[in-house]
């Protein structure tokens, strides 16, 4: 329960008691009709294979069926000359887009960027010299064995 339920109940306390008379005048209890409200975050019942049992007609969830999973209609497929856009035009939309996604990119600062890059040349001469030596020590050992 999280805090927000603890405070709404809290704060419904005083409340309970009226909407408790309320609620048994109408045949139902006041936190079923609160938690009706409130969605549980499961999953319905229906298993993935069966969803397309549990809908009716269109592509619309039957709430009697047991299946609380709502299922988007497709839309039409798009004609043709939608489709087949100006690849001018789907170039610039593409360059605009990597334009916006490159301003919301955090950028190093100078200091950052040395230490990067002194990290990383470090890193690729010792790599070298790692795989330099295991390559003279085959080399060694080839040239020992078969002479």
């Amino acid at each position: 329960m999280s805090k927000r339920d603890r405070a709404a109940r809290a704060k419904g306390a005083a409340d309970a008691d009226a909407t408790d008379v309320e609620a048994t005048e109408a045949g139902t209890d006041a936190a079923e009709s609160a938690d009706d409200l409130r969605p549980s975050g499961k999953r319905s019942s229906t298993p993935r294979g069966k969803r397309g049992a549990a809908t009716v007609g269109g592509g619309t969830s039957d709430a009697s069926s047991g299946g609380g999973v709502a299922l988007k209609e497709r839309p039409d497929a798009a004609p043709e000359k939608e489709r087949r856009r100006n690849p001018f035009a789907r170039l610039w939309v593409f360059l605009t887009q990597v334009v916006a996604e490159m301003r919301k990119v955090i950028w190093p600062s100078r200091q950052e960027m040395i230490q990067y890059t002194i990290i990383v040349l470090i890193f690729v001469i010792i790599m070298t010299a790692f795989i330099s030596g295991i390559d003279l020590g085959f080399a060694r050992l080839v040239l020992w064995l078969f002479g």
